[in-house]
């Protein structure tokens, strides 16, 4: 067992066994912070008996800690499972130690003096109203032993250094998933490398849609029914194989690892809430590619404010006309149906009068864009996540077939979409695992070409340490993430596991490209660098799918409950 001064870098099978011991022990020490954390602040929070909301709002910043705080939890106990997994395999070896000792080496710190939200807003224990006494736990040697060697200089060198001597393997340690998706993974490395990364970054800089040809060729491979049930055309895929699939094509452009979102979204709408006739109808269309959706819920004034919508669709004979605005709709030019929120019950004032359609439309061209009758759009200029534009769209007495309602029931739209937030937030996650990777891979590649004052800057330990702190990053979120679809293959509510994988792997995806650009210098800021590409693309992740500080006020009220 190693103690508190001692290297635990580990070299031998027997200090492999150490550490895992080490980190078994730290869990419950973790756990019992969380445990005092939840209680504290549910004592903040409490009126009469019940959880208030005002009381949530009123202690946002300690509310929104909580989330962080469960979040670091269970990525550490998913930490644990993989490399337990990994040694029942044979499998736990040098780099994945590594990976794993530096991961709850700086988990546990964050967890004891505070975990960064963001770049200026930090939860100390404090603000959950705990003091010091909340850390009795961490005084076990194992603890200390962690905290003291877990991330050290020595540790990271070393990982950065294997990391070198075995670049050509597709990912930074073992992922612990079983053969069959790793052959998915390999597949669409390869199409990645092949078709997606030599013309990202001319694409991004361009501006332009990601060619047709590529979509026929994901199609092709199955991408778009990967997950929908064989009897409906797909493949019947598990959602950890669309987590796969999903961050292998987001690490070569995040635009191709998104073309299958929507027709996720959409899917997952009609086989959760769809007629017999629309799954039949629908879903083999989808699956092939016939057909490409866009998600059509976000107004100008409501953001993540879905109740609020304002856009209404009115009875006309057994149809509907759609009168009001959208934005922020991802694909809209050359898709052929809209999943679209709307309301239909023009007494209502939240989501119980909301709707889900199944619009039709007509694909544009360049030059007409938006040819339907009774719909207009522009497109709106970003700075990255551009591969499928995004665009403002106008509705006007637009008509939608009374068919065509998701359900045939009005009112159920607000329920429909809260049923696809799992699947649509595990994808997410997947993807800023993806953007993380491509921005480690580059400044790796960069790192190791580019010389100052005589020699590589991979040499220097401050860069070899970033570059290893990335790839931990990357394997606690990779973990997170599997963990989430795997319960949802489980037919498991995973809405919190789901949050916080979203939670995290966008604050990773992030971290990393920030730092991959500083690695990069003056260069990092130069357009024709791929790493400005990926700093842009990342930043978009925590905002989608659920804005950060959406997606904490959500896993804190599920931890309350």
């Amino acid at each position: 067992m190693a103690h508190d001064g001692q290297d635990i870098t580990p070299r031998s099978s027997a200090a492999l066994d150490d550490l895992l011991t080490l980190t078994r022990a730290a869990l419950p020490a973790a756990e019992q912070v969380l445990n005092l954390a939840t209680e504290s602040l549910r004592g903040m929070v409490t009126v009469e008996g019940r959880v208030s909301g005002a009381r949530i709002e009123a202690n946002q910043s300690a509310a929104h800690g909580l989330a962080w705080l469960a979040t670091y939890v269970e990525a550490l106990r998913q930490m644990q499972a993989w490399a337990d997994r990994l040694t029942e395999r044979g499998q736990f070896g040098e780099v994945e130690a590594l990976l794993h000792q530096i991961a709850f080496g700086e988990y546990l710190h964050q967890i004891a003096g505070g975990i960064p939200m963001n770049q200026t807003e930090i939860v100390r224990l404090a603000d959950l109203g705990l003091g010091s006494d909340a850390l009795s736990g961490f005084d076990a040697p194992e603890v200390r032993t962690l905290l003291s060697r877990g991330n050290s200089q020595a540790a990271r060198t070393r990982l950065v250094e294997l990391m070198q001597d075995r670049a050509a393997e597709i990912t930074v340690g073992r992922t612990g998933l079983e053969d069959e998706l790793e052959m998915i993974r390999e597949q669409f490395r390869r199409f990645s490398l092949d078709r997606v990364e030599p013309h990202a970054h001319d694409w991004h800089l361009k501006d332009e849609l990601i060619p047709m040809e590529i979509i026929e060729e994901l199609a092709e491979m199955g991408v778009f029914g990967l997950t929908i049930p064989e009897e409906y055309g797909g493949l019947g895929l598990s959602k950890a194989s669309m987590v796969v699939v999903s961050e292998e094509l987001s690490r070569g452009y995040i635009g191709v690892g998104s073309l299958g979102t929507r027709s996720e979204i959409a899917a997952e709408l009609i086989l959760c809430g769809g007629t017999d006739e629309q799954k039949a109808r629908w879903l083999p269309r989808l699956a092939s590619a016939e057909i490409l959706p866009t998600a059509v819920f976000t107004e100008p004034n409501t953001g993540s404010d879905l109740g609020s919508l304002r856009t209404r669709a009115v009875r006309d004979g057994d149809d509907y006309r759609v009168t009001g605005n959208k934005t922020w709709i991802t694909h809209a030019a050359r898709t052929h149906v809209m999943t679209l929120l709307a309301r239909t019950d023009p007494d209502s004032t939240d989501h119980r009068g909301l709707s889900m359609f199944l619009a039709e439309k007509t694909p544009g061209t360049d030059e007409n864009p938006f040819p339907t009758e009774g719909m207009t759009g522009g497109e709106i200029e970003v700075l990255g996540y551009r591969g499928m534009k995004e665009y403002e769209l106008g509705f006007d007495d637009f008509h939608v077939k009374g068919e065509n309602l998701l359900g045939g029931e009005e009112g159920k739209g607000f329920k429909q979409l809260m049923q696809t937030f799992e699947a649509a937030r595990i994808q997410t996650a997947a993807r800023a695992v993806g953007v993380a990777q491509a921005a480690l891979d580059v400044a790796m590649q960069y790192a190791q070409d580019r010389k100052q004052f005589g020699k590589a800057l991979i040499e220097f330990p401050r860069v070899s340490g970033k570059l290893a702190m990335m790839a931990v990053e990357i394997m606690v979120a990779r973990q997170l993430t599997y963990f989430s679809a795997w319960e949802k293959d489980n037919d498991r509510r995973c809405d919190l596991e789901a949050g916080m994988a979203k939670l995290l792997g966008a604050r990773v995806a992030w971290a990393a490209a920030d730092n991959g650009l500083q690695i990069h210098g003056g260069n990092g800021f130069a357009t024709e660098y791929k790493i400005s590409r990926i700093l842009c693309d990342a930043r978009i992740l925590n905002i989608f799918e659920g804005a950060a500080e959406i997606q904490a006020q959500v896993i804190t009220r599920r931890l309350l409950q």
